[in-house]
């Protein structure tokens, strides 16, 4: 396998949250060749983490951004991000989202 199918096969599995069943199916390999192959990848990302991710930086005590001045101190905040929640078929048309899922928009704060 070459390393351009190895990387959009773990691409598509980070993008799209497939299982490995669907994704032996679309690339035509076995369950443990796709397995083994996300991982390769996985791990040269990880070890080259400090070249590839960015490293957080706290928001100053003095910022002057009216959008950061209620975090001071604080590494980040990650805003509209959608999780995934099983509530109530009595309650779902309140946690429908654009894309017709079931989840909760939360902010999160580092």
């Amino acid at each position: 396998m070459d390393v351009e199918e190895m990387v959009a096969i773990f691409l598509h599995i980070i993008s799209h949250d497939v299982k490995n069943r669907i994704m032996r199916c679309q690339f035509a390999r076995s369950g443990e060749t796709v397995s083994r192959q996300f991982n390769v990848v996985l791990n040269a990302i990880l070890c080259l983490h400090e070249l590839l991710l960015k490293k957080p930086e706290p928001v100053l005590s003095d910022s002057t951004d009216s959008r950061w001045k209620w975090f001071k101190n604080c590494l980040g905040a990650l805003d509209g991000t959608y999780i995934k929640v099983n509530v109530l078929a009595s309650d779902r048309p309140r946690y429908r989202t654009r894309k017709n899922e079931i989840a909760i928009n939360v902010l999160g704060v580092v």
